[in-house]
């Protein structure tokens, strides 16, 4: 099985420098035409399954890449972004001048962050494990794609390679619509490709 993991691409919001976890923000220009060179970069691609978040960003995403490929796209909730509660939708710079070293820790210290009113990072990284579960039980599958976000792409870099929660967001980073492969024999895992952008002119 190979695993064709990506995140979308740039929103309205990202240019802003809102914070946008659970919330929806519209791709920009360059985000849909971010998602048209990936599509075509996978072009010769037979997927046999396509999973997404709900969030209209990546579903809009996962479209514009599958193109005219005969294959379903089937959301999944358990891939949303993390839940972040009230600071949704806000700066980014608010927030780190409101709740500097709660900010500070989600960051650079995730094993010391204690979300205000939002999701821990236990309870985000377990619904993602439920997610791995469900594709590694379709043996049947060869080609998955997983259009997602930022922090679900780490989510499976921290499970498939079993890193520790002090770095969850070690290199490499995730740009808009990075491309991460990740091949999949029995119980050898091995990454072929890891946050790849070489699509993008």
């Amino acid at each position: 099985m190979r695993i064709y993991l990506t995140r979308h691409g740039e929103t309205e919001w990202n240019l802003e420098g809102r914070l946008q976890g659970s919330l929806n923000a519209n791709l920009t220009q360059k985000g849909i035409e971010e998602a048209r060179m990936l599509s075509e970069r996978l072009d010769d691609v037979d997927f046999d399954l396509i999973l997404s978040s709900p969030l209209s960003r990546a579903l809009d995403t996962a479209n514009i890449i599958k193109g005219e490929k005969d294959v379903s796209i089937i959301p999944n909730q358990n891939l949303k972004e993390i839940y972040f509660g009230q600071w949704e939708g806000m700066l980014h710079k608010e927030i780190n001048e409101s709740h500097y070293e709660r900010y500070n820790n989600f960051w650079t210290n995730p094993h010391l962050y204690e979300p205000l009113d939002g999701e821990a990072y236990d309870e985000f990284i377990g619904r993602i494990q439920k997610v791995i579960d469900q594709i590694l039980d379709l043996r049947d599958k060869k080609n998955v794609l997983v259009v997602a976000h930022a922090g679900v792409v780490k989510a499976f870099y921290k499970i498939f390679k079993n890193l520790s929660l002090k770095d969850f967001w070690s290199e490499p980073l995730v740009h808009n619509t990075a491309l991460t492969i990740i091949n999949i024999d029995q119980d050898k895992i091995e990454f072929e490709i890891e946050c790849d952008t070489s699509h993008i002119a």
